[in-house]
């Protein structure tokens, strides 16, 4: 048999839906299926029946069935437009001979004309779907339509007026991306590097924006950080698409960066979807066995299941030191009914893992030494039987929708989260002269102080966002208007050390397994953050015209205990933030869009004039911009200019006395092009130009007209992958970062440029699929950023070779 084809559930299946099922709760109600879509657009060409068929079938999301001598040496017309499922395959059939027969039980199957009958007989059961895009759900290929991010509802990016990126999961495998900087790597306006390749976090910042804190989401719902080391770790073979809004985003979502925010959204269940197990073998021994499981059962399969698991063992790139990880998300979805629908989601993450950074002195990196010499490319400031970063979380929650009548629809998102970290890291301080009467000794150049940080922190969240949307119709005016209240509640506790003994280390001769003597502790605080938003959106259409208008109040509590000081503090914020931005629907898929964003932030630097924390911060964004999707093409292209304003934020005089009047201005264009350009093949493209990114306001003069991160003036990618009817793949990528002088412009001299290879060479084989993926080809060395004396490394070259089989 070729195609996709039914399997009978094994005991595997049979053991994972009941892991799923232990994570739910007992509910037996009597369950309904789900609409499924009448049709869809494609644009398949013309070409060898069987590799037209199974194109069809991934992007129809349908299951066929058919003898591989059925279809050998017959081709197809290919198919153009938008049409249903049976349409769409008595086209791709014309001249064949052949006809696809809906089986008894909703399936397909290919039988030669006049015989369709016992052809169907012989065959398995299949039931078929033929899906459209949703906002949730996978993205067909690389170009995704949909998205919830910039509204949190299920709109069309044509209809969005402002940046929106998209990365599913099928160009996430492509990458060989394990995590989140890398998926992102090929997005305009982001920087996945900023402080270089550290194995406990992925520090993103977008349009010259930190996007770490207060957090990144998870399916609409905030992943909020403790804002020391406790950060919230996602597995990127969980997700089922990655979703970037550039520019304030706090009108819907609350506390924010201006830069904008990344929206993870996790596979869910669906019917009848491929199962898959996978092995990957790569660089610093690592070695992944993971598994995709899903099924569904009741009547009309209306209760749907799925399992998705990973288990790592690796180590980290110096030192010896592990970087393992398990990974378990069990989700279900209950439909209830034609109007109810339930979908609980879960995972469990367990981290055991050393600490891996490179931070090392700009004298001897970035610059010569005065004595001429440079540091080692291998040297490792560590302490490998000391660093550690073991980090335990669960999450639990559930996503309900209720429609209760033809124009309205009550929606509520809950996650519960729980978070335990330790942290133990031992890093450099700089050089320790031996003759400081003689630098040009290169004797003094080869030691580096060192000393440690330890901290325990456990967070316990609780995130409620409650919706209700109508639908409304005046005249020629159509409404989709969006009410909702958002619950935040977080509490953090903390116990870190700053400082220790730590023997220095010569980076000539390192020598590692001394004793690290460690301080009392420096932090020892409780604290507990809650915030309360109301919301209000509406989305307009008459004719070609889409406005989309929205405001938002929030209120903001931080209560800390230090229980060093034995003291307290309590800190109340307010904000009300607005939103507008209008789209053109102009002839042949041309959408050019204008908009205007908000977003803010709590301080908690205290005003020594007050005594009392400054007022929040906050962000304004103008954006202009047009996006391109041409009929009848999967392909999507834009474009966009903007001027970005950071306002309020705490900045410090020569004396270091705090003042709240710090702005930060932003200007740049950004152009994104995703394609298929022919059939197999996946195109990505990306260019930011950022002309400005300058501190305009501060209390230390000095830091006017100089950048307040480091953002190059300009960073170009492009990625295409090729598809062949053999079943080879090739893909080939390329990522350029101008240069720029580091963080406040510290850096000695100009940060170089660079860049960077990525390349892909696989296989796919009836149910196999094999995939070589090499990162930084060349294995370049290179800085990423460097700040006040010191420079940060990236990554060197990461290969991984995997075999997944599906079935």
């Amino acid at each position: 048999m070729s195609s996709i084809t039914y399997r009978p559930r094994r005991p595997l299946a049979r053991l994972a839906l009941a892991a799923a099922l232990a994570c739910t709760l007992p509910l037996a109600p009597a369950l309904l299926p789900a609409a499924q879509a009448a049709s869809a657009d494609y644009d398949i060409p013309a070409g060898p029946l069987e590799t037209v068929l199974n194109r069809f079938g991934r992007e129809a999301g349908i299951l066929l069935s058919f003898p591989s001598e059925l279809v050998a040496g017959q081709r197809s017309p290919g198919l153009r437009g938008r049409h249903e499922v049976g349409a769409a395959l008595e086209l791709l059939l014309r001249g064949t001979g052949l006809q696809a027969r809906e089986q008894p039980q909703g399936g397909w199957a290919l039988v030669r004309r006049g015989a369709e009958g016992a052809a169907a007989e012989a065959l398995p059961a299949i039931t078929a779907r033929a899906t459209a895009e949703t906002a949730t759900g996978p993205v067909r290929g690389y170009v995704a339509r949909r998205s919830a991010t910039a509204t949190k509802t299920d709109t069309a990016l044509l209809d969005t007026p402002q940046s929106v990126s998209v990365v599913g999961a099928e160009r996430i495998e492509a990458l060989g991306a394990t995590r989140l900087s890398e998926v992102l790597a090929y997005t305009p306006g982001v920087d996945g590097a900023i402080y270089g390749n550290d194995s406990r976090y992925d520090w993103i910042s977008v349009r010259g924006f930190e996007t770490l804190s207060p957090g990144y989401y998870l399916d609409g719902l905030q992943l909020r950080n403790n804002a020391w080391w406790a950060v919230w770790q996602t597995e990127n073979y969980g997700v089922e698409r990655i979703e970037i809004q550039r520019g304030p985003a706090s009108v819907l979502w609350g506390q924010n960066g201006p830069g904008g925010m990344i929206n993870m959204v996790s596979k869910r269940p669906a019917a009848e979807l491929p199962q898959e197990l996978r092995l990957t073998l790569g660089s610093d021994a690592r070695r992944d066995v993971a598994a995709d499981l899903s099924g569904s059962f009741g009547e009309g399969d209306a209760a749907q299941w799925r399992l998705v698991g990973l288990l790592r063992d690796a180590e980290l790139p110096a030192g010896g030191m592990g970087d393992d990880r398990q990974y378990l998300a069990p989700s279900l979805t209950l439909q209830f009914g034609a109007d109810t629908r339930l979908t609980l989601l879960s995972q469990f993450l367990r981290t055991r893992a050393g600490v891996y950074v490179r931070v090392l002195p700009e004298s001897g990196t970035l610059v010569s030494t005065p004595a001429g010499t440079r540091l080692p490319d291998s040297v490792f400031a560590g302490e490998p039987g000391f660093n550690r970063f073991d980090q335990d979380q669960a999450m639990l929650g559930y996503e309900l929708e209720h429609r209760l009548d033809e124009r309205w629809t009550v929606s509520q998102s809950l996650r519960w989260s729980r978070l335990d970290a330790d942290m133990r890291q031992v890093y450099q301080t700089g050089y320790l002269d031996r003759d400081p009467a003689d630098p040009l000794d290169p004797a003094s150049w080869r030691v580096l102080g060192r000393t440690a940080t330890t901290s325990r922190e456990k967070i316990h969240s609780l995130v409620v966002d409650s919706r209700i949307q109508g639908e409304f119709v005046f005249g020629d005016w159509r409404h989709t208007l969006l009410a909702g209240l958002d619950l935040q509640r977080s509490r953090a506790d903390q116990v870190s050390v700053f400082g220790a003994t730590v023997a220095p280390l010569d980076v000539y001769a390192p020598a590692y397994g001394g004793d690290v003597v460690l301080g009392d502790p420096s932090v020892d605080t409780h604290t507990v953050l809650q915030q309360t938003g109301l919301y209000l959106q509406d989305q307009i259409r008459r004719g070609a015209w889409v406005l989309t208008l929205g405001a938002r109040h929030d209120r903001a509590a931080v209560d800390t205990d230090d229980h060093l000081a034995d003291a307290s503090t309590r800190q109340r914020d307010h904000h009300t933030g607005v939103r507008a931005g209008v789209v053109y629907h102009a002839a042949d898929g041309w959408a050019p869009y204008a908009s205007y964003s908000s977003s803010f932030a709590p301080s908690t630097v205290v005003d020594p004039e007050t005594g009392k924390p400054f007022d929040p911060e906050t962000g304004r964004q103008l954006e202009a911009g047009v996006r391109f999707e041409p009929a009848g093409h999967a392909a999507s292209y834009s474009a966009a200019v903007f001027e970005l304003r950071r306002r309020n934020y705490v900045s410090y005089d020569v004396n270091y006395v705090p003042s709240a009047d710090g702005e930060v201005t932003v200007r740049g264009l950004e152009l994104e092009a995703v394609a298929e350009p022919r059939a197999g093949m996946n195109l990505t493209a990306s260019y930011a130009f950022t002309p400005k990114a300058d501190v305009t306001r501060s209390a230390n003069p000095a830091e006017v007209g100089k950048q307040a991160t480091a953002v190059p003036r300009h960073r170009l990618s492009l990625w295409a992958d090729q598809r062949f009817a053999s079943g080879l793949k090739l893909g080939l990528g390329a990522r350029l970062v101008g240069s720029h002088r580091g963080i406040g412009e510290t850096a000695a001299r100009d940060v170089p440029g660079y860049t960077l290879y990525d390349a892909l060479l696989g296989w796919d084989w009836r149910a196999w699929s094999l995939a070589l993926n090499v990162s930084n080809l060349a294995d370049k060395d290179v800085i990423t950023n460097c700040s006040s004396g010191y420079c940060y490394y990236g990554s060197r070259r990461k290969t991984s070779l995997s075999a997944a089989y599906r079935f």
